[in-house]
């Protein structure tokens, strides 16, 4: 029996053919060539730009470009649809792809298949770059996406999973679009050294999507930051939240989701570094929070948060919150606000550090109250408060404060 199946496996390999496309090749157009391969051949196409009216690729093949050769959808059509298991797509340039608010046409769209790998491609001006419906064990991975949508309607996401598991979504740049990337129903997945900025609304955005990690990416000067919502088990190693800005701009927004980490992250310059709503037994260290507006706010919704080891610096206020019942613990964490001493010195302060003054409360029942940030009434209400609470809730504080910043 065993030899049966090495020798039709030999066969099998044989029997896998090359296939080219191109001006002087024996097919010249990709379809052409599909419809005469058969399962397991590999395409090679030349570089020169395809007018191919929506390629279907429904067999196993290998379709690799040569000198990034142009597919135009002309601005009518869905460019690429993957439409069987084990299909690996790399090194083409997708461009105009169709408009179409009830189809989301794509530049490439994988359809209810697995084991589909989509590498080094560029992909310019679609809708939908690439997206995923019902997909497993697929892999996105060093591809270029960059869109001019300047409105969130007339543009769908860069790098859209529905329904999925088991992906990778890794080294991509995604620019443009509504949502650099966006998970929906999408379970056991990784999103790895991503680059996602100047997107319409998020640069990454999870619904319903549990047991993910995202690790090591980028999401900068994006219209809402990165949003996280109604989901549990996600990890979220090493990224960057940068330049989000805006009155409803945050690095991260936490809304609804539970059983999770946020470790070694940096949240710079953005107006809201982490908005929390409805978060529970989340655990949040060793993220630095430099130059933003709130660090972090923690709405009274949430419980169970342990913010643990991280380091504040630069930020107009540390945290806010919109009520005085604490469920959530802060401890040894560096507050670069903190003017207390350490007579043991055993490296933390002997005295508790407040993160929320007097005005944050004021102003989160009160926004128009800013105009008077940085007043001298400002600050000595301020230092009364600290002396003497009364509007900032009392069991919110930082017992072992840490003298020295920790080396992240």
């Amino acid at each position: 029996m065993l030899i049966l199946l090495f020798s039709f496996l030999l066969f099998t390999e044989a029997r896998a053919a090359i296939l080219k496309v191109g001006l002087h090749d024996s097919f010249h157009t990709i379809q052409a060539a599909i419809e005469h391969s058969n399962t397991g051949d590999t395409i090679i196409v030349e570089s020169g730009i395809y007018y191919e009216h929506n390629l279907v690729i429904n067999k196993s093949l290998t379709l690799l470009g040569k000198n990034q050769p142009i597919l135009d959808g002309e601005h009518k059509f869905e460019i690429v649809s993957i439409k069987a298991n084990r299909v690996l797509f790399d090194g083409f340039k997708l461009r105009h792809s169709g408009i179409a608010t009830m189809t989301d046409p794509a530049g490439i769209k994988i359809y209810n298949v697995r084991n589909v790998t989509i590498s080094n491609n560029v992909l310019d001006d679609t809708f939908f770059g690439i997206y995923t419906q019902n997909g497993k064990c697929c892999t996105i991975k060093n591809n270029s996406l960059k869109a001019s949508g300047k409105e969130e309607q007339e543009i769908g996401n860069g790098i859209h999973c529905w329904k999925c598991d088991s992906m990778q979504i890794t080294g991509n740049s995604i620019s443009g679009h509504r949502d650099g990337i966006y998970f929906e129903f999408v379970t056991n997945s990784l999103i790895s050294k991503n680059n996602s900025f100047g997107n319409l609304r998020y640069g990454l955005h999870f619904m319903f999507s549990n047991n993910d990690s995202y690790i090591s990416n980028i999401f900068k000067n994006n219209g809402a930051g990165v949003a996280v919502m109604f989901t549990k088990g996600v990890k979220m190693i090493n990224n960057t939240f940068e330049q989000n800005w805006g009155d409803a701009s945050y690095g991260l927004l936490l809304k609804e989701i539970s059983d999770s980490y946020i470790l070694n992250n940096k949240f710079t310059e953005n107006t809201t570094g982490i908005y929390m709503e409805g978060a529970s037994r989340c655990h949040m260290q060793k993220n630095e929070f430099k130059n933003n507006g709130w660090a972090i706010k923690i709405q009274a919704s949430c419980m169970d948060v342990t913010v643990t080891q991280n380091n504040f610096f630069g930020n107009t206020f540390d945290v806010g919150t919109n009520g005085t019942l604490v469920l959530n613990s802060f401890n040894s964490n560096y507050w670069d606000k903190y003017q207390g001493y350490d007579l043991n010195k055993d490296k933390t302060g002997d005295v508790p550090y407040r993160p929320i003054s007097m005005f944050s409360m004021i102003i989160e029942k009160n926004p128009p109250a800013m105009i008077l940030f940085r007043s001298i009434m400002v600050s000595l209400l301020d230092k009364t408060e600290k002396l003497i609470p009364t509007l900032t809730p009392e069991n919110l504080k930082d017992e072992t404060p840490l003298m020295k910043p920790l080396s992240l």
